[in-house]
């Protein structure tokens, strides 16, 4: 459906994130993906989604000369627990501390997206409540060694067996969590194709 109202604009994924990769085929949207390496470093007074959006619309800054019909969509995802932003972890030892600070608390998921066109720039963004059971040492270890969730902010991914055993609430978004506020970028998509 919202392939062919897109059908004039050419979609540029800006993420090697294999998750949001599949979001969008999911949403049965063409695209192309093109990646930049940044830096993604942020001034420190920011906060929440602060970060995130920042992070958004550096990742964003680097695609210059967009053509009339491109839509370029960045994103970054952090957990956002004790005031504190956790992004992916450095090491296993940083991923069992992450892991073992959320256990028995409610941590916050905050994604922004990043929509660039070659006149403007928006961006979007949606948090999600999480609730960890009381992980034991062993659970985290277990799920450190078999699913490495390395490359995950905040060392846990929804959709793996962490949190088939350990998440007992969620307020809001799924798809915030595992890495895409996907009803909003449809949403926002939408918007566009309405534009023309």
């Amino acid at each position: 459906m919202l392939k062919d109202k897109l059908n004039q604009y050419n979609i540029i994924l800006a993420s090697g994130s294999p998750r949001r990769q599949q979001f969008f085929k999911e949403m049965d949207i063409s695209y192309t993906i093109q990646l930049k390496e940044i830096d993604e470093i942020y001034p420190n007074t920011l906060n929440a989604e602060e970060i995130t959006n920042y992070l958004a619309e550096l990742k964003a800054s680097v695609f210059e000369n967009l053509q009339e019909n491109d839509i370029l969509i960045t994103s970054d995802t952090i957990v956002w627990h004790n005031k504190e932003a956790l992004g992916k972890p450095k090491n296993y030892e940083d991923a069992f501390q992450m892991l073992q600070s959320m256990s028995d608390k409610t941590h916050e998921v905050i994604t922004s997206v990043c929509f660039k066109t070659k006149d403007r720039t928006e961006t979007i963004y949606e948090i999600t409540k999480v609730t960890f059971k009381n992980l034991l040492d062993t659970e985290i270890t277990y799920y450190l060694d078999h699913y490495e969730p390395f490359d995950k902010a905040g060392s846990y991914g929804i959709q793996e067996w962490i949190g088939l055993i350990g998440i007992t609430k969620i307020e809001g978004s799924y798809t915030n969590v595992v890495g895409l506020p996907v009803e909003k970028v449809y949403s926002k998509l939408l918007d566009y194709a309405k534009i023309n």
